[in-house]
């Protein structure tokens, strides 16, 4: 609780906030989907940034004391200018950020929401042929592992609607103040006034999807300029910067100068912050290469098939008489789950980043003991603690690059075979085969992972199971967002028609069109990768010319060069490259920092390999 004095002059300055950027930030607090005031907000960031400024001065009160620690830097306590500096970037730095925050989520959430619509659209489509309108809403919402951040703004109708009694015209209204897409909005608007003009939602709904499929393109256009801007700041800044201040560091060595020597453990503080400040904001504000795979269990019942008992006579299991029967299943599934993950180990490894993680810890523990006791003491003849450090992430990194790996090419393989067996499946619907038939006949096809799966819905077919109860298990064993929107489109069709060739159109333009767009973004931000290996190529070229050739010519000369303190300084500049350049490297290209292992990973070998068996 803060004192009445300063109680009051918080307000006076929350009061002057209001003022300049009251109205946009509580807009932008709405549409983050933020649970708070704009005045609670504006008081976590006063406390905040004055714990920021507390705790700044604090530290440096205990290094001003202390009077150790810039010594080891080779700066002289008493230098300020430092300090000043770290003050300027920390303290109204953190304001900054925190003000701008809910605006960079509010536009990631744009993208998002942009990007789904049209699949959303097509799923409405197909359930509005005998849902009421607020029905279909709520079935999107409900589907939110499907339909992300669509589903928690129609979300916001459903509340208002059920939890605060308005009328459906009153809810959408109140949505398209909020929303952050612009695109969103309009559709509201549109739906609404089809509702209440009684028009064809179903018409309706069908026209859009083309419409919202060539916003989703510009948008992908928009996402791709984002991620150009943010790898030329960081390339100018964190790589072509230290590349500029290190030549001109050695400049000055040569001239036994120490001006500019106070450099050197900044950019060890400011390129890791500023890299990792990028990374967030790429992290907020672009949609990621979605690898997410979510398995929930499914019961019969949901899908017709008989029920133990009713909701008056109690749940069965809770009857004395069942209770061992369901024990023994209950232990039966867990016996089933071991199993299953014993007989299929590539599966196991790439459903949980933990079991990388695991092995990852373990491995560079090893490699910490083995420093430890002397086992790179022959091995590595210079700079032993720096190389330690490379191999330590490079092994940490590896097991948790090889499961995410695993899992892309997993979902690249699944995505790649479904619109060729939807198009089988529709096909044979054509000419007169059930459902049923047609899966027990693609089951042998040649669909890669996809055909495994469709093996295990074919025996739960001819087992009894529904079509429609084997296809949503289907969906839920291979997890994925994408798979389930073509399968639960498919599946709530069939539960309204049998005349499906219309769905079968819808789903496969909508996968195929999914496809597109990832496509062109990966064969657009490989060239943003292909930039920042081709700029940490250069800061290594650099590196060596500056250390073998250039200095190799004043060897005769009456020149007092530190060429091993130049190289270890290189050296440890080019491990915080390597490594955050490689992460920043997946942030383009998926928008993922396990996407960057692979590419931390190679370059922290040409760092190593460099630094010491070259050089």
């Amino acid at each position: 609780m803060l004192p009445p004095a300063l109680r009051k002059a918080e307000k006076m300055v929350t009061d002057l906030e209001l003022t300049v950027h009251g109205s946009s930030l509580r807009k932008d607090l709405r549409s983050a989907h933020m649970a708070m005031t704009a005045e609670d907000y504006l008081h976590t960031i006063h406390l905040n940034v004055l714990g920021t400024f507390f705790m700044f001065w604090a530290i440096y009160g205990f290094f001003l004391i202390s009077g150790f620690s810039w010594q080891v830097f080779g700066m002289s306590t008493t230098d300020t200018l430092i300090w000043a500096l770290l003050f300027i970037l920390i303290v109204p730095g953190m304001y900054a950020v925190l003000i701008y925050y809910p605006q960079v989520v509010a536009r990631g959430r744009k993208s998002r929401i942009d990007l789904d619509l049209p699949y959303a659209i097509s799923y409405m489509q197909a359930l509005s042929t005998t849902m009421p309108p607020f029905d279909i809403i709520r079935k999107v919402y409900e589907e939110q592992d499907m339909f992300g951040e669509i589903s928690k703004e129609f979300g916001m109708l459903v509340r208002n609607v059920e939890l605060f009694g308005d009328d459906l015209d009153a809810a959408m209204k109140d949505l398209q103040r909020t929303t952050p897409s612009i695109n969103f909005r309009d559709f509201l608007n549109d739906l609404a006034i089809v509702f209440d003009s009684g028009g064809n939602i179903s018409s309706y709904l069908a026209a859009k999807t083309e419409y919202y499929r060539d916003q989703a393109k510009q948008e992908v256009e928009l996402v791709l300029k984002t991620i150009e801007i943010m790898a030329e700041v960081y390339v100018t800044a964190f790589v072509a910067g230290p590349i500029a201040l290190i030549i001109m560091i050695v400049a000055q060595g040569m001239t036994n100068s120490q001006e500019m020597a106070w450099i050197l453990p900044l950019m060890y503080i400011c390129i890791p912050a500023g890299a990792i400040t990028l990374i967030w904001i790429l992290s907020l504000m672009l949609p990621p290469e979605n690898l997410e795979i979510s398995r929930k269990e499914t019961v019969e019942e949901s899908f017709g098939s008989s029920v133990l008992g009713t909701e008056e006579e109690g749940r069965p299991e809770d009857d004395p008489k069942n209770r061992e029967f369901f024990k023994r299943i209950a232990d039966s599934k867990r016996k089933n789950y071991f199993m299953n993950q014993v007989r299929h180990p590539f599966r196991t490894y790439i459903r949980s980043y933990y079991y990388g993680m695991g092995l990852g810890v373990v491995f560079a523990a090893i490699v910490a003991v083995s420093w430890l006791t002397g086992g790179f003491d022959t091995l590595v003849p210079h700079d032993r603690m720096e190389t330690v450090l490379c191999l330590m992430i490079i092994v940490f990194m590896a097991p948790i690059a090889v499961s995410f790996e695993g899992r892309r090419w997993y979902v690249r393989n699944i995505e790649e075979h479904l619109p060729d067996f939807l198009r089988e499946l529709s096909d044979m619907k054509d000419i007169g085969i059930t459902l049923q038939e047609a899966i027990h006949r693609i089951a042998g096809a040649k669909l890669g992972v996809l055909s495994s799966e469709l093996m295990v819905a074919s025996r739960d077919i001819q087992s009894g199971a529904y079509v429609n109860s084997a296809l949503v298990k289907m969906e839920e064993r291979i997890g994925l967002v994408s798979v389930k929107r073509a399968i639960s489109l498919l599946v709530r069709a069939s539960e309204i028609t049998s005349n499906l060739k219309q769905i079968f159109i819808i789903a496969i333009t909508d996968f195929e069109y999914y496809l597109k767009l990832k496509r062109e973004r990966s064969n657009t931000t490989i060239v943003y990768v292909m930039i920042i290996y081709l700029s940490f190529g250069i800061y290594l070229y650099t590196a060596y010319q500056l250390n073998v050739p250039f200095l190799t010519a004043f060897k005769d000369m009456n020149v007092n060069i530190d060429t091993a303190g130049n190289l270890t300084e290189m050296f440890r500049i080019g491990i915080i490259l390597a490594t955050f350049s490689g992460i920043m490297a997946g942030q383009f290209s998926s928008n993922s920092i396990l996407a960057g292992f692979k590419h931390s990973i190679v370059l922290l070998i040409a760092t190593v390999a460099l630094f010491i068996i070259v050089m």
